[in-house]
């Protein structure tokens, strides 16, 4: 047997292994911080549909109430904008949602051989993560069979060549062009993002297609101003249709570079300038440098009621030698005066401006005589440039529009495959193309109502220029 000295002996020499061991274990690199599992990575998955009441695609359904069940807890998000359904109701239905359960009751009641469609867009989403289940619908039918004839296009904005993916593409039953106007279409639906639509589930019947800008909610047209676009027929719906193209429009185009700032300052507040009576006015100045391809503009806070050109008088150079030939011109409102004369380079000019010159409607005037110097910029400051393009369709009246920042900076009518400019400001420059079938330099928007035609096409370029200092800016372009 062992002596109870040789036991004590084993037992220190186990103790002091394992004391070692632990020792070790701590003076490993890590194992001084202590890390609980984590829980697995991030629930990315929308929530997946289990069961409805009735069933999707059932038929012969007679009843309002729908019922949706969910694998996981669902909440709803801005369902009055996002739920879409065909056929339009009258009343929209109340929808709400508990636990894994989203409820729809119907407040209309339902058409004999009618199939429709719920379009939820991104209204669902689970309630832990908020993964929205996109573009989810639900389809039933009151009739035997479920309609199955489809409808696709695109819309493009024909102003700029663009989409608008906002806008809500509608089938109306009528023919009248006042439904527009004074009803709801039949059928509604959205945009990709890349501005395509589709319809399903139409039946075989005839129809008139519209797009429109719905901010308001009201699926009209009450506004000239509101986007909108229309198809030059109806359209049949059958086995096979064809894609179809819309052209939206709005009734007033976008703002050039010659009149934005008279737009802007036309729409500023007002100041309240009760204790002030001095005539008010901005100009198209920047940094007290005048654009050699521009006119002068003033623009006055209020309308001008008296202006007499003979009270105001340009001069240039240090003497106030008299400029010989210049001309202004009041607009119609009496708020922009333009100043037009050919400009020189790097060359100062003086505006004198009689006290009397004019007066605002308020009777506002400068209380004294009063000069306002500025000089032009110098020739090296702008660029020049040449494009020469190609598959260019001269017969629809091309006309090239140049933008700056969004801005149209100019508008320049082509006659041929080549265009050429031996002063322009420097800078990048959007390209587009406008075909101006009246041949007034402008686009021009469609006439619904009138004489039903389609507005003018701009067809956007893909590749931008840049307009560098000096000479040497050509540019060959693939149309």
């Amino acid at each position: 047997m062992q002596t109870f000295a040789a036991l004590m002996k084993k037992f220190l020499f186990v103790l002091i292994v394992i004391l070692l061991a632990v020792q070790q274990l701590y003076m490993l690199p890590g194992c001084a911080n202590i890390v609980p599992p984590s829980g697995g990575p991030r629930d990315s998955i929308p929530p997946i549909l289990e069961s409805a009441t009735p069933a999707d695609s059932s038929r012969n359904v007679q009843g309002s109430r729908i019922t949706l069940n969910f694998d996981e807890f669902v909440e709803l998000q801005n369902v009055q904008q996002a739920l879409i359904i065909s056929p339009l109701p009258k009343n929209f239905p109340d929808v709400s949602f508990k636990l894994k359960t989203v409820t729809v009751r119907l407040k209309d009641s339902l058409e004999d051989n009618t199939t429709y469609t719920l379009q939820f867009g991104d209204a669902i989403k689970d309630f832990t993560e908020g993964n929205v289940l996109k573009n989810f619908s639900y389809t039933f039918s009151t009739g035997k069979y479920i309609d199955s004839l489809e409808l696709k296009g695109n819309v493009i904005l024909a102003e700029n060549g663009k989409t608008d993916t906002t806008l809500l593409v509608m089938l109306h039953s009528s023919s009248d062009d006042s439904a527009v106007v004074k009803e709801k279409p039949r059928y509604i639906t959205r945009l990709d993002n890349k501005g395509n639509f589709i319809f399903r589930n139409l039946p075989p019947k005839k129809y008139y297609l519209y797009a429109l800008k719905d901010d308001g909610g009201t699926r009209r047209y009450m506004s000239d101003k509101q986007l909108f676009a229309f198809a030059d027929s109806a359209v049949m719906i059958s086995g096979k249709n064809p894609e179809i193209t819309l052209y939206a429009y709005a009734g007033t185009a976008a703002p050039t570079a010659a009149n934005l700032a008279a737009t802007l300052n036309t729409n500023r507040p007002k100041k309240n300038n009760s204790g002030d009576s001095r005539l008010k006015y901005t100009t198209n100045l920047s940094a007290g440098q005048h654009d050699l391809l521009k006119d002068f503009i003033m623009n006055f806070e209020e309308p001008l009621k008296t202006f007499d050109s003979l009270k105001i008088r340009l001069y240039t150079d240090s003497v106030f030698n008299p400029v010989p030939a210049y001309r202004f011109e009041l607009d119609t409102l009496g708020r922009h005066l333009t100043l037009f004369n050919t400009w020189k380079e790097n060359t100062t000019y003086h505006l004198v401006m009689d006290k009397e010159f004019a007066a605002d409607s308020a009777g506002k005037k400068l209380l004294k005589t009063d000069t306002l110097t500025f000089v032009t910029k110098k020739l090296s400051e702008y660029g020049s440039f040449k494009i020469r393009f190609k598959n260019l369709e001269i017969p629809l009246n091309p006309v090239l529009q140049l933008l700056n920042n969004d801005i149209l900076y100019q508008s320049i009518p082509l006659t041929g495959a080549e265009v050429s400019r031996a002063l322009f400001p420097p800078g990048e420059y959007e390209l587009r193309i406008l075909y101006d079938r009246n041949k007034n330099g402008k686009w021009d928007p469609g006439d619904f109502f009138g004489k039903k035609i389609q507005p003018e096409l701009v067809k956007p370029v893909s590749r931008k220029i840049n307009v560098k200092p000096g000479a040497g800016n050509e540019f060959d372009i693939t149309l």
